[in-house]
This record gives structure tokens, C-alpha cells and sequence, in this order.
């Protein structure tokens, strides 16, 4: 067991020794002259031994002093050189954890752009639709669903979560023209039990007819989308997963309506590591993206709603 005294006295001495002045050492650590003083005080008392000679209101090492003060000052550069090695290597990596759907079909056709403009920084890409605990899981940052409103985490709106009923051409060929939520509601439809088909026909309309197949289920948004690519049925989609094969035609709107989920994207990360450069690098990042994808898309898509106020598309 080591014989160490208190640290944080041993800290006010090595400040106070390296400058000889208690008031300047003050200053450094964010103390009064007092409070210096008293931790030298109490430092003395614990080894027994002067470490400082008091003359005339000025203060200068003893031999003691004078003998421990190199010593104390390098054992304090190399804890910081090893601190140092610690915060580089935890720095060096960003670990963002996103749902199956989102890091697939979103963050990772376009986070490439972030490591060419911030090399010295790999990314790590978790995909999960677990909630992350930040003090369990190593993870820097997260993209998560909700309303913002999570204790001792730093939120920033990414988008919204736009609903639209999607199918492809080929099955749309198969079926009977649809003109109408309530033809939408009559035919097969993926994950036909999902909370987003209720939060679909709640904001779209639509009655589901007796006799309609019951439709496969899914437990993913991606496996919803795949399928419907095959031709199995309609899904209820989030647009902005899925421009890519909206804009190349395997999937196409089977009514132009929208309706939005209560929850949106959010950014988040824990509010103790607000100051870490990756996650402030990441954070301006996404944020810019997501600023230049609204320019260029759907603005409704990432305005963020007002409470009680129903969406617009």
C-alpha cells in the first residue's frame, strides 16, 4: 500500500513550488492565497518537515522542499504524459451507435465525408435497435428516437419521422388501381400490425375491408423494405431511409399522403463528455448534413413540430 499523502495537497505544492509564490499557485488551481497556504500547512503537518521558508510575506522551498520539488513535478508531467496516452486513445476512435435502419440506409452512404474531413478519427458503426446505455455500453454518441427529453443527455433535432405507404411497381401492376387510404387498407400490406400502420390511418384515414390477407410479418423497418421490393405487399416506410430506391423507382408512393410518428431522430450524447473534440466534431458534422439535406429535400421533413400542432407535409 502506498504511503501517499493527500493528493490534492501534493498538487498545491507542486503549483506552489514551481512558481514560489502561494498567490500565483492560487490563481492556477482556482483557490485564495488562503486556501493554498492551508493546504501547505496541512502537507507539512502529515510529513512533519518544512517545505516552505516564510519571510517577510514571501515564501521560498526549504531544503526539503528543494529537494522533493523536481521530483514531485516529474511524477506529475508523467501522469499527465499518461492521461495524455488515454484521452489520444480514447479520441482516436468514435463509436455511433443508430438503429438497423437508420446506419444502414442513412449514416452509412454519408459518413465517409466525416473521415475525409477528420481522418485522424476512425468510426465505429454500431447498429441496433436497442436503447444504448452510455454508461454500460462504449459508445460516444447515439441516434435515437424520441422527443428529445432524456436526463443527463445532450439532445439535438436531427429530422422528423415521415410515414408514407410504399410498394413496387411490380405489385402495383397486380393489384386494382389504388386512389384511396381506404384501397391502400384493402390490400396485402407488410407488418400489418405495426404501431405505424395505426399512426398511418389515424393521420391518413383508411378501413380495412373483411377478407384482406393478413400480410407477412416483419420485426425491422429494413426487412419491411426488402419485401416490399420483392413484390410481397405495401409497407409504411420512413421517405428519407429510402430515397435511394425511391429515386432509382424499385419503390414508389402508392398514395401521396404522409403522416408523421411522434417521435423523431435526435442526436444524443452524454452531457459530462459535451467538451470531447470527436463527439463536438460529430456533432457539427451531423448537424451541417442534416442542414444541407433539408435545402435540398422535403423542409417538413426536418422541421421540428410544435407540441399539439399537427404536421404539415
Amino acid at each position: 500500500m502506498r504511503r501517499l499523502p493527500p493528493l490534492s495537497a501534493v498538487r498545491v505544492f507542486e503549483a506552489a513550488a514551481r512558481h514560489q509564490n502561494f498567490t500565483t499557485a492560487g490563481t492556477e488551481l482556482g483557490m485564495t492565497q488562503a486556501a493554498v497556504s492551508y493546504q501547505i500547512k496541512l502537507l507539512e503537518e502529515r510529513l512533519g518537515v518544512s517545505l516552505f521558508r516564510r519571510e517577510r510575506g514571501r515564501v521560498s522551498l526549504s531544503e526539503t522542499g528543494q529537494r522533493i520539488g523536481p521530483l514531485v513535478a516529474k511524477a506529475f508531467d508523467d501522469l499527465d504524459t499518461a492521461f495524455g496516452v488515454a484521452r489520444s486513445s480514447g479520441e482516436g476512435v468514435l463509436t455511433v451507435s443508430c438503429s438497423t435502419t437508420f446506419g444502414p440506409n442513412w449514416l452509412a452512404s454519408r459518413i465517409g465525408a466525416f473521415q475525409l474531413k477528420v481522418p485522424d478519427i476512425a468510426v465505429r458503426l454500431h447498429t441496433s435497435n436497442a436503447l444504448v446505455d452510455f454508461a454500460r455500453d462504449d459508445v460516444d454518441v447515439a441516434i435515437r428516437g424520441g422527443k428529445g427529453e432524456w436526463p443527463g443527455l445532450c439532445s439535438h433535432f436531427l429530422m422528423r419521422m415521415p410515414l408514407m405507404a410504399l410498394a413496387s411497381p411490380e405489385f402495383l401492376e397486380r393489384v386494382p388501381p389504388v386512389r384511396s387510404p381506404d384501397d391502400v387498407m384493402r390490400l396485402p400490406r407488410i407488418s400489418p400490425d405495426d404501431s405505424w400502420w395505426r399512426v398511418w390511418r389515424e393521420q391518413v384515414g383508411g378501413d380495412a375491408a373483411d377478407g384482406v390477407p393478413s400480410g407477412i410479418k416483419m420485426d425491422t423497418q429494413i426487412a419491411e423494405g426488402q419485401a416490399a421490393i420483392a413484390g410481397a405487399g405495401i409497407a409504411v416506410l420512413n421517405p428519407v431511409l429510402w430515397r435511394l430506391e425511391l429515386a432509382t423507382g424499385r419503390l414508389v408512393p402508392v398514395i401521396d399522403a404522409v403522416a408523421y410518428d411522434p417521435s423523431d431522430f435526435w442526436l444524443v450524447y452524454p452531457e459530462h463528455h459535451r467538451h470531447s473534440r470527436k463527439i463536438r466534431l460529430f456533432r457539427d458534422w451531423m448537424l451541417d448534413t442534416i442542414a444541407q439535406e433539408s435545402a435540398r429535400g422535403v423542409p417538413a421533413y426536418y422541421r421540428q413540430a410544435e407540441v399539439g400542432v399537427a404536421a404539415e407535409a
